[in-house]
């Protein structure tokens, strides 16, 4: 099993507490002995996690950060679905999926990935190019995330929306200058909420292959929301709906 580094309390706290089996070793600040860190340690020592005590600075290097917040674990990957078809059928219901469109920065992608988890998202979907992939940072910001809501990358994200239109999932883009708002949109079928990145938006066959278009409606003075924030909006609003009809 190839395994990979994962730093942060949340991020570490998740994986020993959905999957205590796959992390291999736990490196901890020396220096570090307060109340989370202790708690921290009682629930590797239960999962029977080798916890290897070392100093900030080779914390730092293993994490490629100085944000690992003195906790980092060897952890081998989940056996989360890594493609498309694999995805679709273990899902029963109606799939409720989120594309992104060129989300290059690991923050954004981890916040996408948290409220994903917690509005019920079935997956992420991103193109390998022009995207920042499943990186530690990404991870860490996740809180844990990463280990529940597959992240599914695909060479050609075009294709892959007609993939998607074949197996009946309904494409929903969003868009500033949509005619059609948010909440006139039907979300209670298969969808796929589509995402661009923040300025430049979706890419010109990204938009083209949606089946619709929406906006955020906007009250303020600013003129649109990070993507991470418009993803929590439109995934809770098609949650929202999917409550009601049940």
């Amino acid at each position: 099993m190839k395994s990979k580094m994962i730093f942060g309390f949340h991020a570490v706290t998740a994986r020993l507490r959905h999957e205590a089996s796959s992390v291999e070793e736990l490196y901890v600040d020396a220096g570090r002995h307060d109340r989370r860190m202790q708690d921290l340690l009682r629930a590797a020592e239960a999962a029977k996690v080798r916890i290897i005590h070392v100093d900030s600075q080779r914390l730092d290097g293993m994490a490629g950060s100085h944000r690992h917040q003195g906790v980092v674990a060897k952890a081998g990957e989940l056996s989360l679905a890594r493609n498309l078809d694999e995805l679709l059928d273990a899902i029963e219901g109606p799939p409720l999926l989120l594309l992104l469109d060129g989300v290059t920065d690991p923050h954004n992608l981890g916040a996408c990935l948290r409220v994903a988890d917690a509005a019920g998202a079935h997956a992420i979907i991103a193109p390998k190019d022009r995207a920042v992939g499943l990186n530690a940072t990404a991870a860490k910001v996740a809180s844990g995330a990463a280990d529940t809501v597959p992240y599914i990358t695909v060479t050609n994200l075009a294709r892959t929306m007609r993939e998607l239109k074949e197996r009946d999932v309904w494409l929903t883009g969003t868009s500033d200058d949509a005619e059609k708002s948010l909440y006139d949109a039907d979300f209670t079928g298969a969808t796929a909420l589509v995402m661009g990145s923040e300025g430049e938006g979706m890419r010109r066959l990204t938009r083209e292959n949606c089946d619709t278009l929406v906006r955020i409606p906007m009250h303020g003075s600013v003129e649109s929301l990070n993507v991470s924030v418009a993803s929590g909006v439109c995934l809770y609003e098609a949650r929202r709906q999917r409550s009601v009809v049940k």
